[in-house]
């Protein structure tokens, strides 16, 4: 079953269906789009760090790519999409190493093979631990994210995933919506980040140094192909347009992010003065969280309502880390946690009745019944992974240590996990100390520029916008060692 409620599945079941090369091609088309996205969020929060983390926040969405598809084939799928066993879990052994899947075998159902279909889910199930990294940028050991990962998606994501998409999922059986990730994904991730916080603690110098982004170029482009992928993500979460419904869900996702973009400006412009770059992306990013639950239930107008909403309440929400004194690096509580549960929530208000299902929101006559099932299914969903998270991240810090010490948290953590700089200064060729040749240039003393980058950023003090997202922040003098 693709995502949401489908209630046209009973009578697309009971006929003969048979593979369709259009639905395939699209839906091939659409895996791939997904797959954009980890890179996309790769440069989208490389960009907001600081020089000296560049690398291991590109490394820790891209290790992902590899850690969770082998996990996927190994057993995820079987987890997530298998035989449901108590509406809790998924297992079947056909799926286990995905050996026992026939060359055209089709998802019940539906008109496109079982393999396009899990190959379509694994880009999701890659993508959310992905989202969790951003929280977490500038402090912990690479080796240490591996395996959180490896325990996260396996404890938690696969599990979600079977209560929200599962056939007998007891989320996706008592009628929650969630067309393509609102809860599964955004919110799912949103109170990973939380929880992990609460194990990792702050970075060094919270609330008193300047963390700017160092490239804000790279932070447009992650965000304008987060935005492009994210065509497949929600139109390509219907398996297929043969009724129209993906194409609404491709309308509404364009619309809700070009809304929540200029809430979010707006917002900016009356409480800061300014239009910046980094709040125009930050603002498409939360349109796009916000939409993705309710993009097949709400009309185009809805989803400029969404839109808008996400982008004032997402823009208001991230500096609550100053309030509460937790440390979100780059906003993942603020952007997807809330945009998550204000996406999902408003489809309670908004379900027009007259796309993918039947279900009415309160605007629509539905009531109050959907909104109530809404959030039975936000509340559920945050509070396990927020206490899982914690505990599987408390797990992790009393084997291996979860943190980077603090001489190599102030030099870097790309020199420290990766024995590299993102950008080579000296003009010397590659970016990789251990091979580093280059003789000191006339009267400059050492001729290296390793040094420079290992106390901290060299981009020019006076960028514009902040990792903080320029708002709420409180810095102070900035020591040499974040200069």
């Amino acid at each position: 079953m693709p995502p949401g409620i489908l209630t046209n599945a009973v009578s697309l079941s009971a006929e003969k269906v048979e593979l369709s090369p259009a639905n395939t091609g699209f839906m091939l088309i659409a895996t791939a789009l997904v797959m954009v996205m980890t890179p996309a969020l790769a440069f989208f929060y490389g960009g907001m760090v600081r020089v000296k983390s560049v690398l291991n926040m590109l490394m820790m969405s891209f290790i992902s790519l590899g850690l969770v598809t082998v996990l996927w084939v190994l057993y995820g799928f079987s987890l997530a999409f298998g035989t449901d066993h108590g509406s809790l879990i998924g297992w079947s052994g056909d799926y286990l190493g995905l050996s026992g899947i026939g060359l055209t075998e089709l998802w019940d159902g539906y008109s496109i093979p079982v393999y396009v279909f899990a190959a379509f889910q694994l880009m999701f199930a890659i993508l959310t631990p992905a989202l969790i990294s951003g929280a977490l940028a500038d402090r912990v050991k690479f080796s240490a994210w591996a395996l959180f990962i490896v325990l996260w998606v396996t404890v938690v994501y696969f599990p979600v995933a079977h209560w929200v998409w599962g056939a007998g999922g007891w989320l996706f059986e008592l009628g929650v919506i969630d067309f393509a990730g609102g809860t599964a994904v955004h919110i799912n991730a949103g109170a990973a980040a939380l929880g992990v916080l609460f194990v990792v603690g702050k970075r060094i110098g919270f609330k008193k140094d300047p963390m700017r982004p160092h490239s804000l170029p790279l932070v447009m482009l992650g965000a304008g192909l987060l935005w492009f992928g994210w065509f497949g993500f929600n139109a390509g979460s219907w398996l297929g347009n043969d009724d129209g419904v993906g194409a609404v869900a491709f309308l509404n996702t364009q619309v809700a992010t070009g809304a929540a973009m200029l809430g979010w400006l707006a917002y900016e412009k009356l409480r800061h003065g300014s239009f910046t770059t980094l709040g125009a992306a930050s603002g498409a990013v939360a349109g796009l969280v916000a939409i993705t639950p309710a993009c097949g239930s709400v009309s185009p107008l809805g989803s400029i309502a969404i839109g808008i909403i996400a982008g004032v309440l997402c823009a208001m929400a991230v500096g609550l880390k100053y309030k509460f004194n937790y440390d979100d690096s780059l906003d993942v509580v603020g952007v997807h946690l809330v945009g998550g549960v204000v996406g999902s929530l408003l489809i309670g208000f908004f379900a027009t009745g007259g796309v993918q299902s039947d279900a009415k929101g309160l605007f629509y006559g539905g009531g109050l019944a959907q909104l109530g099932k809404q959030s039975v299914g936000v509340v559920c969903v945050l509070l396990y992974s927020l206490v899982i998270s914690f505990i599987l991240a408390k797990v992790v810090d009393l084997v291996m240590g979860f943190r980077v010490s603090e001489d190599e948290e102030l030099a870097g953590v790309d020199q420290a996990a990766h024995a590299e700089t993102a950008y080579d200064y000296g003009g010397t060729g590659g970016g990789t100390s251990l091979t580093r040749t280059a003789a000191p240039a006339a009267g400059s003393g050492s001729g290296d520029t390793s040094a420079q980058e290992a106390q901290g950023d060299t981009a020019p003090a006076s960028q514009a916008g902040t990792s903080d997202r320029a708002q709420g922040g409180t810095p102070g003098k900035a020591k040499k060692v974040d200069a």
